[in-house]
């Protein structure tokens, strides 16, 4: 796996990778991470449309989804310990 590139967002940390014929996208948050993969294949410019499908309303619902897991898990972490 070989990291093509590193894209800069002031909440996440946002990893763009290459392996096995497709581009897997590493979002990260705190301790939390989404990751997404995507055929080569399926994309007509490389890399570059990646950076297309990473548009402000796929990031605000992947924020969405960072709330609810951070939720999700601190809730089952006090069910655990308390």
């Amino acid at each position: 796996m070989r990291i093509v590139a590193e894209l800069p967002h002031p909440d996440f940390k946002i990893t763009i990778m290459s392996m096995n014929q497709k581009f897997i996208i590493k979002i990260e948050k705190g301790a939390l991470e989404q990751i997404y993969k995507i055929p080569e294949i399926d994309l007509t410019d490389g890399v570059n449309s990646v950076f297309e499908i990473l548009d402000e309303l796929f990031l605000k619902t992947v924020n969405e989804r960072f709330v609810a897991m951070q939720k999700d898990f601190k809730e089952t972490y006090f069910r655990y310990n308390y």
